[in-house]
């Protein structure tokens, strides 16, 4: 499996599968450490996509003229 071309949503589900097979505890320890690593990358690949995502999104503001004006998205600290 590519991890680089699932979408969001299938890594993000894939996650939950290794996750709940880890919290069984009752796989050998090769395995546990491939799925592991499995789950290391798709949690960077999901962390990327959702930046990609943020960099995206806009805000519309009521411009001077009353048509809406694009912001740049802006993280209330």
């Amino acid at each position: 499996m590519d991890i680089n071309n699932l979408s969001y949503e299938q890594a993000a589900s894939r996650l939950g599968e290794i996750v709940a097979h880890l919290e069984k505890g009752n796989l050998p320890l090769s395995e546990s450490l491939g799925l592991f690593e499995e789950g290391t990358a798709l949690m960077k690949h999901c962390t990327e996509l959702l930046d990609k995502a943020e960099q995206k999104v806009v805000m519309l503001k009521k411009g001077a003229d009353g048509t809406p004006e694009e912001l740049p998205f802006e993280v209330e600290s």
